[in-house]
């Protein structure tokens, strides 16, 4: 008999999170850049600029909405498409093919991304705070108090300012890691030449970090540019039209350091969900 284990539906929040704490800097300067309206500074430059202004310890500003954002965004995706994918292949012969991966990714990132997009404004206003004058500074002390003041000063549904843009790069974005990482891994034990194992996990995981950052960049940026707004679009057409006038490179404005974050986020987050998979998955006898 051969024993496998099965992941529990909150292991790919548990995994995201562990993956936040180590790439939580990169992801910040990545909203320095795409909230910059003219390309002033590069990655290296900004992260001198942050350090210089406001100290080491600010590479780390919005780590709480991050982790909130993880246990709301990444949990749910994770746990509508793990479980999902793992029900259907217990009824059938095989592993799913690919497009059914893609359509599950794609629910499940849309509902992610929508379940958290409170946590994701957040975030990105607890990041981009620093960049503002003290007098126009919001000053959240951490994600709880920021979304009780978002609810209380701006109202319900200013906590949803730019979900149909969080919900699509979500989408696009679970389409990248978790149906290409499927689909990479299962090509990579199919040749033979690898078993289940870290290095196979890495290989896998790098492919799916690369396909996730080309998908979702554009809604990326433009994601940003409305939730870090002060009211100067009015919705996501208007954001829109004053990103093209920069040109078609706007959309993908600050794709190296989305890359260099999204890429290692996405690897360590597959890393780690495979070991507590390994370690306290379900363990399941066939």
């Amino acid at each position: 008999m051969a024993e496998k284990r099965m992941s529990r539906w909150y292991f790919g929040g548990l995994a995201s999170c562990g993956a936040a704490c180590c790439t939580h800097p990169l992801d910040l300067l990545k909203v320095h850049l795409q909230t910059q309206q003219e390309v002033k500074k590069r990655m290296m430059g900004m992260a001198i600029h942050v350090v210089k202004s406001d100290g080491v310890l600010a590479l780390y500003s919005g780590l709480s909405a991050s982790l909130c954002r993880q246990m709301s965004y990444s949990l749910t995706r994770f746990a509508i498409y793990e479980t999902v994918r793992d029900m259907m292949g217990s009824t059938s012969q095989g592993p799913m093919p690919f497009y059914q991966k893609v359509l599950l990714g794609a629910f499940g990132g849309f509902t992610g991304g929508f379940v958290g997009t409170p946590a994701d404004m957040v975030n990105v206003r607890m990041q981009n705070d620093m960049k503002l004058p003290p007098e126009l500074r919001r000053n959240y002390k951490h994600a709880i108090d920021g979304l009780f003041r978002v609810f209380r000063e701006e109202g319900l549904r200013r906590l949803y300012s730019g979900a149909s843009m969080a919900s699509s790069r979500g989408a696009m974005v679970t389409v990248g890691q978790l149906a290409c990482y499927d689909q990479a891994k299962q090509l990579v034990l199919g040749t033979g030449m690898m078993g289940d194992n870290i290095l196979t996990h890495f290989l896998s995981s790098f492919i799916a970090g690369g396909c996730a950052t080309l998908l979702c960049q554009p809604l990326d940026v433009l994601k940003t540019r409305l939730m870090s707004s002060k009211g100067e679009y009015t919705g996501v057409r208007h954001c829109l039209q004053e990103t093209a006038k920069l040109g078609p490179m706007a959309f993908y404005k600050g794709l190296v350091p989305a890359g260099i974050r999204l890429i290692p986020h996405t690897v360590l987050t597959f890393i780690f969900l495979e070991q507590l998979k390994q370690n306290f998955g379900i363990r399941i006898i066939s």
